[in-house]
């Protein structure tokens, strides 16, 4: 089996099927990763812009890395990027009309945003590189030394922004009431 380095080098000389199986190792994974950012819909468009970027920018692949993820994930970050600055500020209310009668979903739905919103309200106080850096790490699946190579930024340093997020988020008092822990 061939590595996505070798597949790259092979489409830059003319194999588009190369391409076309680095694509088909990491749609699935990247694909998560605009939809956690951007829900499904939007993620399927993103998702079009990240193909076309990395076959565009397939030179610059540094092939000394046998694994190509790292790489197609700063790729979508940068088209992740692009997207947040042409959407407008606020997407309207989804239409609830065709809810089911019978069914009160409000219980759950309260449940679910009170959590989404606590988690929010701490992640968002976290610096912007801490919480790229605890994406990647934890949504992702990604080693601290392939978020820094993500972020563009030296492992050592990927791991601090793990440490700071990582301490940041224990000590937020939003976690403390999310998992009912009186805080210090």
């Amino acid at each position: 089996m061939s590595s996505d380095a070798e597949l790259i080098g092979r489409s830059l000389r003319g194999d588009t099927d190369a391409f076309v199986e680095v694509i088909s190792r990491h749609e699935t994974a990247i694909g998560n990763y605009l939809a956690r950012r951007v829900g499904r819909q939007a993620a399927e468009d993103v998702l079009g812009d990240v193909w076309v970027a990395a076959y565009e920018s397939r030179a610059t692949y540094d092939r000394s890395y046998p694994e190509a993820r790292p790489w197609l994930y700063g790729v979508a970050l940068n088209r992740l990027r692009r997207h947040w600055r042409s959407e407008p500020a606020e997407e309207p209310a989804p239409d609830i009309t065709r809810v089911a009668h019978d069914w009160d979903p409000w219980p759950a739905v309260d449940a679910r945003v009170d959590t989404q919103a606590l988690l929010r309200s701490a992640l968002a106080r976290l610096k912007p590189e801490e919480r790229e850096v605890l994406g990647l790490v934890a949504w992702e699946d990604l080693t601290v030394a392939e978020a820094g190579r993500v972020l563009d930024i030296p492992a050592g340093t990927a791991r601090r922004l793990l440490h700071q997020a990582r301490k940041a988020l224990r000590e937020a008092p939003e976690v403390a009431a999310l998992l009912q822990v009186p805080t210090t």
